[in-house]
């Protein structure tokens, strides 16, 4: 794989060198901007002190006039004729007195706004108050901070939202993002030896992505084009068919209540008149869920699913209550949570295990309780159809959504990329205030074999934890903060990638689908996903092949991505045992048809320790969105699924590409507040769907109740 810069990055690197470059002229035009201010604002005070000083010689002559009106106001009161003159010149006298108020009304207004003037910006709708000293400062002293320097480590998903805030601030910023990837911008394709694209992981996008779903809306991006309809996922195990998750939001009478027994069609009858529409309601979580669900698990009874009804409290418990409760769930393993509140083995077993194996990778007794109350509330009490996920439709998450942002922050905010760099150091110096900063970061760099420096004025950690690990212990200034020792503690998750190509189309009853129990998956989750079904325009591409250079007569087959998680069992595996289990053992089991086909190419890819691993009693060691905090270390933020963000917490806890979008904005956000004392524009956040109002009732109510009751199941 190619490690050289994308032609779009190299070329706005290119021009940035060039004496006549963007960045050099705007920067010339801040400047002369800045001193044109500063001039401006030094005559406006003049302005205002002689303002001040005809307002009060006006007010002097108003007084004046103010007597004389009414001394004539007087004069025509009185009966005598000999007054009528005065009548005529007493009008006179009041209209002119009336406009000299008039005039002192208007210079004393303007004379307050005027003074107040020089004490606020406004920027859009926000107002910002300015401190008189930096009304005072000088030009020279305003030059020298015109440009913050400012560098995010990172480019996942938290990575790209803090570049994208700081990038879009409005400050004169030179932001810089840093990632070991040979091309972070997605401008080039991962391709295997055989010249086929391929991706780490395939990666589901939930219904509540509300900013997700505004980036695409920023970048001109059709969300139809760029995701596949929400679709089904199946469950199999070594017994069959275990369950189908179905699409909520597009469920029908029909295909709910035809398999409810006994009150099925009173149902459907009485759902039809209500609403006049053969559609399934959207109804107040968690019946909608349950009774949208009946049907679609085929071999697991009722009785133990119905032995969740615990759980659910347990979850309203834990996501409702203060940070100290969520603290003693986090202690629990959800496994204990389970045994306490008796789920039934089955339901544990068959379904709870392996959605948590693909969801959180991870089983239950190795997860924290706190973690697990988190998704399953969005698949349960959040929204009947929180839980509807859909896919890429083309391509990958890189050439689909990184890359056209990357290309808009590169041409339009001067956004500098280093791909194939690998972040060494940050230093830090203690100022006279006593706080720590950051004023460098070092990395190597790949491709030119030689280590860089960066001076900066601030950083967002936007990393994993093994990247994390990484660069704490080769920064001794960060690792003697406990936050962040605390955090290059813990350990992340193996996965295994796959991508299999087949001779022939094989039909499955959902393009996205879950192993659960198979003895061959030694300990790990598993996943398989149609991605030809996923993207039946794109076969040829998922092929690594010119659509015009297919034959008429040539068909191409199924290509199967293949993910394990929580894959400790299988890394030792050969390249060519993972996909002899998966071809000779798991995917046969599961759908017949793979047993007939022949397997033509394939492609395995390992990465160790590289997913979030929300272990028991790993919260307090999680990191804060704020670092070490603002007293101790301001200008270093943290961002991803994982940091802990307080009280910006987002609504999207549990799905980790949103919660990471949108802790890197949070993040910006943040070191801006914290670095510079000029005006810009905070990063929207967009919230997602408030909680139902039963939700919030039973949250209140609990709440109450456990005033008085002990939470004897919690440690």
């Amino acid at each position: 794989m190619s490690s050289s810069i994308s032609s779009v990055q190299a070329a706005a690197v290119s021009s940035r060198q060039t004496g006549g470059s963007t960045r050099q002229r705007r920067r010339q035009q801040w400047v002369a901007g800045v001193a044109g201010v500063a001039v401006a604002s030094r005559h406006v005070a003049v302005v205002v002190d002689r303002v001040a000083t005809l307002a009060h010689r006006v007010a002097t002559l108003a007084h004046s006039s103010w007597q004389l009106q009414l001394a004539n106001c007087i004069a025509v009161s009185s009966p005598s004729t000999s007054a009528r003159p005065h009548h005529n010149s007493g009008k006179r006298i009041s209209t002119v007195t009336m406009a000299g108020l008039s005039l002192l009304l208007s210079v004393a207004l303007l004379g307050g706004v005027l003074s107040f003037a020089p004490s606020f910006r406004r920027t859009g709708k926000i107002v910002t108050q300015i401190h008189d000293s930096e009304v005072s400062a000088s030009v020279d002293e305003v030059v020298a901070d015109e440009t913050k320097r400012y560098v995010v480590v990172g480019a996942g998903w938290g990575g790209w939202g803090a570049a994208k805030a700081l990038s879009e601030s409005g400050l004169n910023a030179q932001v810089t993002l840093i990632d070991a990837l040979p091309d972070p911008t997605g401008a080039m394709p991962y391709l295997s030896s055989t010249g086929k694209p391929v991706e780490a992981g395939t990666r589901g996008f939930w219904k509540d992505y509300p900013n997700i779903n505004q980036l695409c809306a920023e970048l001109g991006l059709d969300e139809d084009e760029v995701f596949t309809p929400f679709t089904n996922s199946s469950f199999y195990s070594p017994d069959g068919l275990e369950a189908t998750a179905p699409v909520f939001s597009e469920a029908t009478l029909d295909s709910i209540l035809d398999g409810v027994p006994l009150l099925g069609d009173v149902m459907k009858s009485g759902f039809a008149q209500l609403s006049g529409s053969d559609e399934f309601p959207q109804l107040p979580s968690p019946l909608g869920q349950v009774l949208a669900t009946i049907p679609y698990f085929e071999r697991l009874p009722i009785a133990d699913r119905a032995s969740m009804v615990g759980l659910l409290l347990a979850t309203i418990d834990c996501l409702g209550g203060s940070d100290d409760v969520k603290m003693q769930y986090d202690r629990m393993t959800a496994h204990e949570l389970f045994l306490r509140f008796k789920l039934s083995e089955r339901l544990v077993n068959d379904f709870l295990k392996p959605t948590l194996l693909v969801g959180l990778f991870k089983p239950p007794e190795e997860l924290s309780a706190l973690v697990v109350m988190e998704l399953l509330y969005y698949y349960a009490l959040a929204h009947q159809d929180s839980f509807d996920v859909r896919w890429i439709r083309n391509g990958t998450v890189a050439d689909s959504l990184i890359q056209p942002l990357a290309a808009k922050l590169i041409e339009e905010r001067d956004l500098t990329v280093l791909g194939g760099c690998r972040v060494n150091e940050i230093s830090l110096e203690k100022g006279d205030d006593g706080k720590l900063s950051a004023t460098k970061v070092s990395y190597f760099d790949v491709k030119t074999k030689k280590m860089e420096e960066i001076e900066t004025d601030g950083v967002v950690l936007a990393l994993g934890c093994k990247g994390m690990e990484s660069v704490i212990n080769s920064s001794p200034d960060l690792a003697r903060l406990p936050v962040f020792s605390k955090a290059a503690s813990l350990k992340g998750i193996d996965v295994i990638s796959c991508r299999l190509y087949f001779d022939r189309k094989i039909e499955t009853r959902s393009p996205a689908n879950v192993f659960s129990r198979f003895e061959a998956l030694r300990g790990a989750g598993g996943t398989f996903f149609m991605l030809d079904q996923f993207q039946p325009d794109s076969l040829a591409e998922l092929w690594g092949r010119d659509p015009d250079s297919i034959g008429v007569d040539e068909e191409l087959g199924s290509v199967v991505a293949c993910d394990f998680y929580n894959a400790g069992g299988l890394m030792s595996c050969s390249d060519e045992d993972i996909v002899r289990i998966l071809t000779n053992e798991l995917l046969p089991s599961a759908v017949c048809q793979f047993a007939d086909a022949k397997l033509v190419d394939s492609w395995v890819g390992k990465y160790g320790g590289t997913v979030s691993w929300f272990s028991p009693g790993s919260y307090d060691k999680r990191p804060p969105l704020e670092g070490e905090g603002r007293n101790v270390l301001p200008n270093v933020k943290c961002a991803g699924d994982w940091v802990r963000m307080g009280d910006r917490e987002h609504g999207a806890k549990g799905l980790c590409q949103e919660r990471a979008f949108v802790s890197g904005f949070e993040a910006a956000n943040s070191l801006m507040k914290d670095t510079t004392r000029e005006i810009f524009k905070p990063h929207q956040v967009l919230a997602v769907r408030e909680d139902e109002l039963q939700f919030k009732l039973g949250v209140q109510a609990n709440n109450e109740v456990m005033k008085y009751l002990p939470r004897f199941w919690t440690r």
